[in-house]
């Protein structure tokens, strides 16, 4: 349409309300009824055809993410309808850049006319339009003052200690007398405090969702669905015995929650503004509280000693004083999980890090089902990490050529393919200028009538289609050039970042964050000629993975002090620090004490055959007599 009036078209039109609960029930202007009445009206006076009705009842004009709007977006793009209509503006939308969007491009894209009724809105009179963005910022303001009211509305009842939420905390129900006060649930109160005792035991909240599955107790949200609630259903689709399996979250967020002490606890989660999506969480020592709301499930002395002891746990290294310069970065390269830093109890060591060993942290919370331990030394992985780093340092530094011969093996694929896509840059680009070219002669020849119509749609149709094409294309085609440059400029901002590493002798947390991504360490593999390696994978900053390196791993008893066999005194290198004897001696005192076990087991097995042998007499000779006895009465007789 291109801004010409078109009065006699026939529209396929597509009526759209909307009502949120900010807007109000009780104004009758606003109702759903009442703009199908206004709307449907319009249509009839106009002629045109109403090809569908499209309702969102409860949505807000700030969002448009709402079913039936999406809907009729689809509808729009199909090429079902041309016409949109609403009562006003605001119902269309309250987001002045969303809606923007739709009126200014969206619909002119589509050929779609744009009608808001009662504002006197028509995307084809001009002059009308140009006060249309300024309509567009009232209704947010209007949005942004009414979310103001709201928010104080809730805060106000929130101090009052009226507990806001939709569904009442595992542990509690809602009050039938009144819904904003929370009673203790009996039927799983027993569970929380459970957890609480638990906890207050000194047990950690792994242990304690060990506890807890064990006892195929039903996980909060599958209660809180079995209860009636809407909406969790969709995690135990698949699985049903997901219905059983908790969470450490699950449990966490109990014991930390103040809820069970019998206060309320809320702005957990707040959104920086109207328009915002993104709510961060916040910290348990930032939550606003209130408190002794309802009645908790224990005390508030046994809430603040489980805090502190979950809190003392917040370590920034083990108990052995272990630093983990790699949490964060070293990932297991089969499942994607973190990998864990465990203390080997059973190796004496004089340095902490030889005590270390990391394991795939989803092998250690569910066994070999899920996945494999992956286990290296932290020794290993200190040096092999130390070594790669001062390799790459010393090479930027004084290897020019090396260099270059990593700059273009990293960037050579995507130098050779910049080439082509430059040229098809170059080609598209000419494209488009001979497009506008043809656009511009073909319009000239539709004025001087020299084509006819009907052939100027046709053609013009074909070019339009070409020219889109061209554009998705071209679009593509530059972000990958963009893409390309980016990586030719990351391998030199990495070679210029390493260089100030050259040298290092100690590795930090620092140091690993400013130039690592991620590591990738690999199960252990048993070549055929016995020997056992490991593969790591390290993703630099701005490069990403350069190559793999290969290690052997350190045997655990390696670095133990040669001792002296408790049994015949040779001098050996033992496997374990609780070690006594040496390899012979050992092999010797296990063949000892299995034929001694096999001894015993056949005691224990030719004793149960003489005490079933004698039970089985004893019943024999019972049975014998028991038949003597009935004879003999019978003869009486």
């Amino acid at each position: 349409m291109a801004g010409i009036r078109m009065e006699n078209k026939i529209y396929e039109v597509g009526m759209y309300c909307r009502l949120s609960k900010d807007d109000g029930t009780d104004n009758e202007s606003a109702s759903i009824a009442t703009q199908k009445s206004i709307l449907t009206d319009y249509v009839k006076k106009q002629g045109w055809h109403l090809a569908k009705t499209y309702v969102d009842d409860g949505y807000s004009g700030t969002n448009f993410q709402r079913p039936s709007f999406q809907n009729m977006i689809k509808d729009i793009e199909s090429g079902l309808i041309n016409c949109v209509i609403t009562k006003d503006l605001s119902r269309l939308g309250r987001n002045y850049l969303d809606c923007g969007l739709y009126l200014e491009v969206f619909f002119p894209e589509h050929n779609v006319r744009y009608i808001a009724v009662n504002d006197g809105v028509d995307t084809l009179n001009k002059s009308a339009m140009d006060i249309t963005p300024f309509r567009n910022i009232l209704n947010e303001m209007y949005s942004a003052d009414v979310s103001v009211k709201i928010k104080s509305a809730y805060r106000a009842r929130f101090q009052q200690g009226k507990f806001m939420g939709t569904t009442a905390p595992y542990g509690y129900v809602k009050d039938p007398a009144d819904h904003n006060h929370l009673l203790i649930d009996d039927k799983v109160a027993h569970v929380v405090r459970e957890i609480f005792d638990l906890a207050l035991a000194g047990n950690g909240i792994a242990k304690i969702r060990k506890h807890i599955n064990k006892q195929h107790i039903l996980r909060p949200a599958a209660y809180a669905a079995e209860q009636g609630a809407t909406g969790y259903e969709r995690y135990f689709e698949e699985n049903e015995e997901n219905r059983y399996i908790w969470s450490e979250n699950s449990v966490r967020g109990i014991l930390r929650s103040p809820i069970y002490a019998g206060n309320l606890a809320g702005y957990k989660r707040i959104a920086a503004n109207m328009k915002s999506k993104k709510r961060p969480s916040k910290l348990p020592e930032e939550w606003e509280v209130i408190p002794d709301t309802h009645e908790g499930i224990v005390t508030q002395e046994e809430f603040d000693t489980v805090q502190q002891l979950i809190t003392s746990r917040r370590l920034p290294e083990n108990k052995g004083g272990f630093e983990n310069i790699f949490a964060g970065v070293i990932k297991c390269a089969d499942c994607g999980y973190a990998m864990r830093a465990m203390s080997a109890n059973r190796r004496k060591r004089p340095d902490i890090i030889d005590c270390v060993q990391y394991s795939c942290n989803n092998y250690g919370r569910y066994g070999n089902i899920m996945c494999t331990a992956h286990s290296i030394e932290a020794r290993d992985l200190f040096n092999a990490v130390l070594t790669d780093i001062n390799r790459f340092a010393d090479m930027a530094v004084n290897d020019e050529k090396a260099v270059r011969a990593i700059e273009k093996r990293l960037t050579e694929t995507d130098q050779s393919k910049a080439k082509a896509l430059e040229k098809e840059q170059r080609k598209l680009n000419k494209r488009l200028a001979e497009l506008d070219r043809l656009f511009s002669s073909l319009y000239e020849d539709k004025v001087m009538e020299r084509i006819t119509e009907r052939n100027f749609e046709m053609m013009s149709g074909k070019y339009q289609k070409e020219q889109l094409e061209i554009e998705a294309r071209l679009k593509e085609v530059t972000e990958t050039l963009s893409d390309s440059y980016e990586k030719t400029q990351g391998v030199r901002d990495f070679l210029s970042l390493i260089r100030n590493y050259q040298g290092i002798k100690e590795l930090d947390a620092t140091i690993i964050n400013a130039l690592i991504d991620k590591i990738l360490v690999s199960e252990r593999e048993k070549l055929t000629d016995g020997m056992v390696r490991q593969e790591i994978k390290i993703y630099y900053k701005f490069i990403g993975f350069v190559g793999e390196l290969h290690i052997t791993p350190t045997k655990r008893w390696t670095a133990l002090k040669p001792k002296n066999c408790t049994v015949c005194g040779v001098e050996y290198v033992p496997r374990s620090g609780i070690s006594k004897y040496c390899p012979a001696c050992a092999k010797k005192i296990q063949r000892e004490k299995s034929n001694e076990s096999k001894r015993r087991s056949r005691e224990r097995n030719r004793q149960a055959c003489i005490e079933l042998s004698a039970k089985n007499d004893r019943l024999t000779l019972n049975s014998r007599r028991d038949v003597f006895c009935d004879r003999a009465t019978r003869m009486t007789r």
